[in-house]
């Protein structure tokens, strides 16, 4: 069959299904399940024999929203945190994986521009930081504590001052997609680079290594979560951008909702964060190497599973998990 036949043989099937998933016509849980099963095997089709047309793309992220709202309504469900976290999350960002792809190669290019800008010239980390951080770091240096200012303030003070701050700025890559992205990538570049010039700082200055035990305590965490509530401002972006088959102002829901949500998810990391730069970076120039490492490494390897590894677990899961006719 001709995929211009296949679309037109099913097209009328699939408005069904959109108008089940937006609310716009009520079907209980076997109706829905029902829609799903016929829904996959049509994907499974247009995968078999058109497996470059949009129309897999289209099929694919209708299983996924269809999935989500099934399981939305299993009586079994009982816990809509775990659940949020466990399933619903994960399926997003799989859904949306390009975009957290885009949001870290936008990352890495933004974080090179600061380490070449501070590589070639020698007043762009005092333009970036300003001359007052600068010195006080270059003393921190001389004393031979160079994260020295992470022992300032006391502990919960500074855990509260610095999460609400990254919740802020979390807040602001997400909430600025509705610029298009554009505003998302500018409070990331800006990130970006400062964090790119700062660690040149202290390479240049010969203390890269214990600048990364102690920044690299809540960074690894911090850092990823700042990448990830960049892809979810893209996300919003995207959707006012690219609306596809749906209409703007549907486009526009379904990418605030996703974002959001992905948004919303980076939170326990941004606050776990804070706590570690409140409470325990601090103490990394005293700390055992072997303990400042394995914080380091658990910390990112946490946060990259989530992220990067268990949303394609979970999909692979659902897609075991679908009946056939």
């Amino acid at each position: 069959m001709r995929e211009v036949a296949f679309i037109k043989q099913n097209k009328e099937k699939w408005l069904e299904f959109e108008q089940a998933i937006f609310g716009k016509a009520k079907k209980n849980p076997d109706e829905l399940a029902s829609l799903y099963i016929h829904l996959v095997n049509d994907l499974s089709y247009a995968q078999t024999y058109y497996p470059k047309s949009k129309a897999v793309t289209y099929l694919n992220h209708l299983a996924a929203l269809t999935y989500q709202k099934i399981y939305k309504t299993k009586r079994e469900e009982t816990n809509r945190l775990v659940h949020f976290f466990k399933t619903e999350v994960p399926l997003i960002v799989y859904r949306n994986r390009r975009y957290i792809l885009y949001a870290f190669l936008l990352f890495f290019v933004f974080t090179a521009i600061g380490v070449l800008s501070a590589m070639h010239d020698e007043n762009f980390v005092r333009l970036i930081l300003g001359d007052q951080y600068v010195n006080m770091t270059l003393e921190n240096i001389d004393k031979g504590n160079p994260v020295a200012v992470y022992k300032s303030g006391s502990n919960w003070g500074s855990a509260f001052g610095i999460t609400l701050n990254n919740l802020r700025v979390g807040a602001m890559e997400f909430v600025y997609g509705i610029s298009g992205g554009i505003l998302t990538a500018y409070v990331l570049l800006q990130n970006a680079i400062m964090l790119g010039a700062f660690q040149y700082f202290f390479y240049e200055h010969g203390v890269f290594g214990a600048s990364v035990r102690g920044i690299w305590i809540h960074g690894s965490m911090e850092i990823f979560a700042m990448v990830i509530e960049g892809a979810a401002g893209l996300i919003f972006g995207a959707a006012l951008l690219f609306p596809k088959t749906y209409s703007r102002i549907d486009s526009l829901k379904i990418g605030f909702k996703d974002g959001l949500k992905i948004w919303f998810s980076t939170m326990p990391f941004t606050i776990a964060a804070g706590l570690l730069e409140g409470f325990v970076t601090r103490y990394s120039p005293d700390m055992p190497l072997a303990l400042n490492l394995f914080i380091i490494l658990f910390t990112l390897t946490a946060i990259a599973w989530y992220y990067l590894i268990y949303p394609f677990r979970v999909n692979k899961k659902l897609q075991h998990s679908v009946p056939t006719l």
